[in-house]
């Protein structure tokens, strides 16, 4: 019951069944400065730009979701400062529901993201990955999707290329994922399923890079969306478009900032 006063919060069951995509994960505050180069240790160099934006790997994934047009909602928790208080604004601004965002004075918030849609369908990011990974993550994801250096930390395996990423990506298939997505940057993605085992690549268009920052998040966020409003488009297809604005995404600098809305991309994508 809410105190005298306080409106009370909607049960959680009732903010999924209004949101298509629900993620799990952390809210940071990125504090960027833009250098020459990198200093070496002990070193002072000058930079030529400063700014404050917004990040973390949930709320990343669940502002690309967002802006593509889906209803989301984020369970997290930030600090009773005003960082905690910016962001939940951030979050609004984005027409994210903060029914489950909580604000504390005595911990950060956490690292790790898991998105969930209303049908129970899971794409989950393990990052930042640890090598013995409950192996209930495997079993219980519906869509295991991680970057080239988070796939070798869970498989033991040197990702360096599309071939590389297939055998990485038939050993998390034995481990009981339905579906992998091992992200190669600028090289693409490769994919296999239980039903498909066979190691597809699926190639990105090149395009000069501005920022990289947060490129792998826009991914995951538009494969979301896709997995959300248009579960009967392809897999293929779906890692297609997402590929697609993850490269908008690297074309500007900052990472929400550099996310694409609906509204600046083709309609083909719709």
């Amino acid at each position: 019951m809410a105190a005298s006063g306080e409106p009370a919060r909607p049960r959680q069951e009732e903010v999924a069944a209004a949101a298509a995509v629900v993620v799990v994960g952390s809210c940071m505050t990125d504090l960027v400065s833009l250098t020459p180069r990198l200093p070496k240790t002990g070193e002072t160099i000058h930079g030529h730009k400063f700014f404050i934006g917004f990040g973390g790997k949930g709320a990343n994934q669940c502002v690309q979701a967002a802006r593509l047009g889906a209803k989301t909602s984020i369970v997290c928790k930030v600090g009773k400062d005003s960082f905690g208080n910016d962001y939940i604004e951030n979050l609004k601004q984005n027409h994210i529901s903060t029914e489950f965002t909580y604000q504390t004075r005595d911990a950060a918030t956490g690292a790790a993201s898991i998105i969930v849609d209303d049908e129970v369908k899971t794409l989950f990011n393990p990052a930042p990955a640890i090598a013995d990974l409950d192996p209930r993550f495997y079993t219980l994801s519906s869509v295991f999707c991680c970057n080239e250096s988070e796939a070798e930390i869970l498989t033991g395996l040197v990702v360096n290329s599309p071939t590389e990423a297939g055998k990485a990506a038939l050993v998390l298939l034995e481990r009981g994922c339905q579906v992998v997505v091992i992200t190669l940057g600028a090289s693409g993605c490769v994919t296999l399923s239980q039903a498909e085992p066979v190691p597809k690549h699926i190639p990105t268009e090149a395009v000069k890079a501005v920022d990289t920052t947060g490129a792998g998040d826009s991914f995951v966020g538009a494969l979301a969306f896709y997995l959300a409003y248009y579960p009967n488009l392809s897999l293929e297809e779906m890692l297609k478009r997402s590929n697609f604005i993850a490269t908008v995404s690297v074309q500007a600098a900052g990472t929400q900032s550099s996310y694409p809305y609906k509204r600046d991309l083709p309609l083909a994508l719709f």
